[in-house]
């Protein structure tokens, strides 16, 4: 039977100290001098602990309750109450934590990188990491407590998360190592600790006959009016599924025909150039009067200051009946590069046009419209293909002779 206000309140202290339990671990100890504090005895890695959780009256009976029920929480999750306090107490007091560190590096490195990019580290940092060593003082964090976060990823089987985790963790332990606040990366010790991933290939269809099927599907998709132009748009313009669904109006030149991106949305940090042909155009004529007064191309459907969500056209291609070893947003640029070349298209033309990196930073700087004659008609070139094999008629390959001059 729990303790009650009354039986406290007539408790009497004795020669020696003694215990009055309420159950589940709590107790209130009376001391000879009349005091009394109330106590919690836990488990914890295989050692007996107790926590300290105030003195009696100051602290009621439902209160010293409700800071029991929260550390059994915090046991449930594998998380020591004791540790949680003083993590707790020494953020509260400015020291150096994890979590504060952490936040320090991402605002001054995440410039460097585009908005998913960084959306994806931050997002990842505060739902796998920061619940479990966030408060920690990071000079004390050791590798086998590190290791356990990564463990918990790897648990639901998200490897890769797991391995990306830890570089993001050993960035940051480095950053603390070269500010003073930590004197080595525990990362580097757990090196063979997490199953390798398996290379993995985004999934893409390269047949024609299927590429005309997966067209007409689009067409005939059922849902809002802003995934299915998105869905219609993505295959003609083929750049990455952070870059279409962050496409602002503002970005758009209709009378150049011209889609052009900022360095700071593109994966490689080089502002980007895309063609547009004649049936993008029409996409988004169609899309204007619904979204133009805002901001994106696509919004959220709960926000218009917001794009629509990373899965918006992942889950449309899964509802139209592809399953992810068939088709995902990414399969666009596959599809795209595998025809181009098999068509025979200035290679170095099509990588420009996939923004993929230029190893020469000086040359990618000035590079964004390298080939954009030759893109252009590329590009259009491209529409009116995907527009023939979405009809059914014959499909005979292009193959590009002309050189530009």
């Amino acid at each position: 039977m729990g303790l009650t206000d009354v039986s406290i309140r007539n408790s009497k202290s004795k020669d020696k100290a003694f215990k009055m339990s309420d159950g589940g671990g709590l107790y209130l100890l009376l001391n000879p001098n009349g005091s009394r504090w109330w106590r919690f005895d836990y488990r914890f890695g295989g050692k007996r602990k107790t926590l300290s959780m105030g003195v009696y009256p100051e602290v009621s009976l439902k209160d010293v309750r409700e800071r029991r029920d929260e550390a059994r929480k915090m046991l449930e999750a594998g998380i020591d109450p004791s540790n949680a306090r003083k993590a707790k107490k020494e953020s509260d007091s400015g020291a150096d934590t994890f979590e504060t560190i952490a936040r320090e590096w991402f605002e001054k490195f995440s410039s460097t990188w585009s908005l998913t990019h960084g959306e994806r580290i931050i997002r990842r940092l505060e739902r796998d990491v920061f619940p479990w060593i966030g408060k920690r003082p990071i000079k004390e964090i050791t590798a086998p407590e590190l290791l356990s976060v990564l463990r918990r990823i790897e648990s639901r089987g998200a490897v890769e998360t797991a391995h990306r985790a830890s570089q993001n963790c050993g960035q940051v332990f480095r950053y603390a190592v070269a500010t003073g606040r930590a004197e080595r990366d525990p990362s580097g010790d757990l090196k063979g600790s997490i199953p390798p991933t398996k290379v993995k290939h985004h999934a893409s269809i390269t047949d024609p006959k299927e590429i005309g099927g997966l067209l007409r599907a689009i067409d005939a998709y059922e849902g809002g009016l802003v995934v299915r132009c998105a869905l219609r748009l993505a295959p003609l313009v083929f750049v990455r599924p952070g870059e279409l669904r962050r496409a602002e109006w503002s970005e758009i030149d209709f009378d150049k025909a011209e889609w052009r991106i900022p360095a700071e949305k593109m994966k490689m940090r080089e502002k980007h150039i895309v063609p547009l042909s004649r049936q993008a155009l029409e996409v988004l004529r169609e899309l204007q009067p619904l979204t133009e007064s805002g901001r994106y191309l696509f919004p959220s459907p709960r926000s218009l200051d917001r794009p629509m969500s990373e899965n918006a056209v992942l889950a449309a291609l899964r509802r139209m009946g592809y399953s992810g070893n068939q088709m995902t947003g990414h399969g666009f640029r596959s599809m795209a590069s595998t025809i181009l070349n098999e068509q025979g298209w200035n290679r170095d033309a099509i990588e420009r046009q996939l923004a993929h990196a230029e190893r020469d930073e000086i040359r990618a700087a000035y590079n964004y419209a390298q080939h954009l004659q030759e893109r252009k008609k590329m590009m259009q070139a491209w529409a009116d293909y995907l527009e023939e094999v979405k009809a059914g008629g014959e499909i005979v390959p292009f193959r590009k002779t002309v050189k530009l001059t």
